[in-house]
């Protein structure tokens, strides 16, 4: 005899199905879909890339015949439009399923209730909001693109527990270790750009790729901001083997033979507007969410990490900490910028998380811009 499970134990599960399309899906967003047919699970489904069938075709089809009269539990509203694939609505229908059970509305303009409301009108039943928090986290960029129009803001760092990401002279490899820098590349995977300033690009040269084992990572697109074209045509970002390009950041004032250089060498230059004589970072926001990018991962260096927090444009972070401590006046500190002037000012970190990578500890939290 099956063993009948609350409805919250399928949502789960098709939560975790969801996440293994991390980094192939965007700017779709990450789905997953459980059919159950008298307690018992009797198809599984999930979003695999951008442009292929979605996770509750997916898991009609591995339920095959058994799906009439089932429950199908999906982390988001069902699509009712023709988009890259038809609308999983009709092979809903077509299926026979007796209930549909989702994490969360669609906030798309396409979608927005429209799915759910087709299948009620059709006689199906159609519950909202199961582990709604849960499924909203699980596609927080995507939510936030779609909403704003902007992406998604990580910072990311590696740390001495006194805070510095170098020594006095600069010796900074590798600080944390091979556990952690994993956990880093899997961030990359799962970021649709990654971005760094020149300073990080004329002393350590960066590829800015993904690198984790049976090369099963995407690479990220690389934006880097350069407000004078200081990147040289020769740094290793530009004479890759990636499918992801290069975007350079600058402003109406960089020389015209350098943007013409750089774009020789096949990187894309992006001329923004400026602000205070850099790039303005929300023009550069406005331009990517406008490219689709929904997540981008600051990854430095200091003046940069600095910026982004001056200007209270970053949503999550994470940190990482060595088990070691540097010290000295002249360490270079994991965040620069200007800085708050009172503890009242201060960045508030919430809905913090710590766990242990190897030797080091990770800190994530999100923080609230306002």
């Amino acid at each position: 005899m099956n063993l009948i499970m609350p409805d919250k134990h399928y949502m789960k599960m098709a939560l975790r199905l969801a996440a293994r399309g991390t980094g192939w899906v965007s700017p779709n967003p990450l789905v997953g879909a459980v059919v159950v047919q008298d307690g018992e699970v009797v198809g599984r489904g999930w979003h695999h890339r951008y442009g292929k069938p979605h996770a509750e075709v997916m898991a009609l089809m591995d339920t095959g015949s058994r799906s009439r009269g089932a429950t199908l539990y999906v982390t988001l509203e069902p699509c009712n439009h023709h988009g890259q694939t038809p609308p999983c609505t009709e092979a809903i229908l077509a299926a026979g399923v007796k209930r549909v059970v989702t994490a969360t509305l669609d906030p798309n303009p396409t979608v927005n209730g429209g799915g759910a409301a087709f299948l009620r009108e059709k006689g199906i039943q159609v519950e909202m909001g199961l582990l709604a928090e849960e499924g909203r986290r699980l596609n927080e960029a995507w939510f936030t693109w779609v909403e704003t129009s902007l992406p998604f803001v990580i910072a990311k760092a590696a740390c001495s527990l006194d805070g510095k990401i170098a020594t006095r002279t600069g010796d900074s490899k590798w600080l944390t270790g091979e556990t952690a820098r994993g956990f880093g590349h899997q961030l990359r995977h799962g970021c649709d750009a990654i971005l760094v300033g020149i300073g990080t690009v004329l002393a350590d040269d960066p590829q800015l790729t993904t690198r984790l084992a049976r090369r099963r990572g995407k690479d990220p697109i690389r934006v880097v901001l350069d407000s004078h074209l200081r990147t040289p045509p020769t740094a290793s970002m530009l004479n890759l083997e990636s499918l992801s390009p290069t975007w350079i950041a600058t402003t109406p004032a960089a020389p015209r033979d350098r943007l013409e250089s750089l774009e020789s060498a096949g990187a894309e230059v992006l001329v923004l507007p400026e602000k205070k004589g850099r790039v303005s970072l929300e023009a550069l926001l406005q331009e990517l969410g406008r490219r689709r990018v929904q997540s981008l991962l600051v990854e430095g260096g200091a003046e940069v990490l600095g910026a982004f927090l001056d200007q209270r444009l970053v949503d999550k972070f994470y940190f990482f900490y060595a088990p070691k401590i540097l010290g000295g006046k002249t360490g270079y500190p994991a965040v620069a910028g200007q800085g708050v002037a009172k503890l009242s000012e201060a960045h508030q970190a919430q809905h913090l998380s710590l766990r242990r990578l190897g030797p080091d500890l990770l800190v994530s939290a999100y923080l609230n811009k306002s």
